[in-house]
């Protein structure tokens, strides 16, 4: 089964951003455009029902695993990402409509969503975390300023807790927990602003457009534990704090890439081949290579198996699969030995107890 383009689907719905860095930690994304519908399952709408639900349960259960291992890359990284860090409240916050109305109803019952925005993770040593806000409070004011409810919530929240953070070391939040009102003062979190993002595509790939990290679902699938995973998004945040989209002007087209895998439908046109990207220029991939062992460590991730991690991936995703990692990233040799030489050279810094910086 496809994960997210769920089986029988009369609707469809835009996959939700993971953790959309903006100057707050909430899942902000727009409404899907209304597509041609499908026809209906032949086992019935009860059917097709019950096999929306169940892909939205696996959508969220896949949301919170990238959630849960980019969260100490941000974290950690903020010193390194340079103007690309923000202040971040720590958690990521859904309603029902944040799908599209279509399947309001079903994100209701699946994912127990209503119309008030609901805390859907919180990030592990965040500001929000130290506060005890929990999974499954419900927003209701953020320093006296309601929090809107309702189609567009995400939006409109964001419109009010972004200038909030941007002027205060911390926000006072009204929510309901167990139908009793709670106050949760929140110091703001000061982190990597990347919005790091799952895509609905089956290739294996990872995209990085300067201010976004795009994982294929592919890609989660290939990796082998949340170590691996880690090694990926560390290495795409790297390449966006060193400016590769812009050196090689080709925000544009990874961004491109990033919107039409944001949808439940992408245009496959637009998958085949390498998309209009470039190859990485080996010195570039290599400094990508640093810097992202650098994140690791700080993050408490180990880089023993860096190595081989990327050279299976080389092995069994060769650049002949035009569409694959290694076609973007083809020079895996002088990759790897870089690689040592940096994990080396890691190596000797935890020795002698010196400050981790590149």
């Amino acid at each position: 089964m496809n994960d997210t383009t769920i089986p029988g689907a009369r609707r469809c719905f835009r996959l939700p951003a993971m953790l959309c860095a903006a100057a707050f930690l909430l899942t902000a994304c727009g409404l899907l455009q209304k597509q041609q519908k499908a026809p209906i399952s032949e086992a019935g709408p009860a059917a097709a029902a019950s096999a929306e639900m169940t892909g939205l349960r696996d959508l969220a259960r896949r949301q919170r695993r990238l959630e849960k291992v980019t969260a100490p890359l941000l974290l950690a990284n903020a010193d390194l990402c340079r103007a690309h860090a923000r202040n971040l409240l720590g958690f990521t916050a859904q309603n029902k409509y944040s799908f599209s109305s279509e399947l309001a109803d079903e994100a209701s019952a699946a994912l127990g969503l209503d119309e008030k925005l609901q805390v859907t993770n919180v990030m592990l040593n965040s500001g929000a975390a130290r506060a005890g806000l929990r999974t499954g409070d419900r927003l209701l004011m953020a320093d006296g300023k309601k929090i809107p409810q309702g189609p567009n919530a995400e939006h409109a929240a964001g419109a009010i807790l972004g200038p909030l953070t941007k002027s205060r070391a911390d926000i006072k939040l009204t929510v309901l927990r167990n139908n009793a009102e709670l106050i949760v003062q929140v110091p703001l979190t000061r982190a990597c602003g990347f919005r790091v993002a799952l895509g609905n595509a089956d290739n294996i790939n990872s995209y990085a457009d300067g201010q976004r990290v795009t994982l294929t679902r592919g890609m989660l699938d290939f990796v082998r534990s949340d170590e691996e995973l880690a090694y990926v998004i560390a290495k795409d945040m790297a390449h966006n704090t060193l400016g590769h989209a812009d050196k090689l002007r080709l925000s544009g087209t990874a961004g491109g890439i990033i919107d039409n895998l944001s949808n439940v439908h992408p245009d496959r046109a637009l998958l085949t081949g390498s998309g209009g990207l470039k190859p990485m220029p080996q010195e570039l991939d290599a400094a990508a290579d640093r810097l992202a062992l650098y994140m690791l460590v700080r993050a408490g991730f180990s880089i023993e198996r860096a190595h081989q991690f990327w050279q299976r991936l080389a092995d069994q995703v060769p650049a002949t699969v035009l569409n694959g990692y290694t076609a973007q990233h083809p020079a895996t040799a002088y990759r790897l030995a870089e690689l040592d030489k940096s994990t080396a050279e890691i190596k000797a810094k935890l020795n002698a107890k010196k400050t981790l910086t590149p």
